[in-house]
């Protein structure tokens, strides 16, 4: 089957596919390298990882490990969500202590408490539907780290398919953190911007 057949073949059943059907038939398709897939709603997402991207990403880790085992931070792994075909790539995904895989072997989003840094191209995603998915997993604290805004966006108290309480850092001030399950500060200082 060539790329373009398969495509079709997406397209035609994208009412009764799966997430792994999806998931499998991606992996058979060349995705260009330094590309994060996910699937949002049904619908498939290819989005590159900038150097700015990347360097928050890394920051967050680091400052994630000084409360989270290595074995409990995740990034770029795939997570389904409630909500039609969610298949989610997060790019900073803390674990619950004590969480442990599927028998299919997949971390589940019940265990799931923390972030996402936007790309340009899929900002919507990330305010939008994503955001709503996450409220309805109820992951306690979803943060965007917005290098074109300049600003972390965090969201808590998670209420249907939103959160009740959104707070917004600048890019430089410091992530108060402590009133909720992450229970750290984070520093935001050298986030760079876009």
């Amino acid at each position: 089957m060539t790329v373009l057949e398969d495509r079709i073949a997406m397209a035609e059943s994208d009412n009764t596919s799966t997430l792994d059907e999806m998931f499998e038939r991606l992996e058979t398709m060349p995705v260009p390298e330094g590309y994060k897939v996910e699937i949002v709603e049904g619908t498939v997402f290819m989005s590159p990882q900038r150097d700015t991207h990347w360097e928050i990403i890394l920051d967050l880790v680091e400052q994630l490990r000084t409360k989270y085992p290595r074995k409990r931070v995740k990034s770029d792994v795939r997570i389904d969500y409630p909500g039609h075909l969610n298949g989610f790539a997060t790019d900073v995904t803390a674990m619950a202590e004590g969480a442990e895989k599927t028998e299919s072997g997949r971390w589940r989003h019940q265990d799931v408490e923390f972030a996402e840094v936007i790309s340009k191209g899929t900002a919507a995603n990330d305010y939008g539907p994503k955001k709503a998915a996450y409220a309805l997993a109820e992951v306690p604290v979803y943060v965007i780290a917005d290098p074109y805004q300049g600003r972390c966006h965090v969201y808590t108290h998670p209420k249907g398919d939103d959160y009740a309480t959104e707070t917004k850092v600048t890019f430089g001030d410091d992530m108060d953190l402590t009133g909720t399950l992450i229970g750290l500060t984070l520093t935001t200082a050298d986030f760079p911007r876009d």
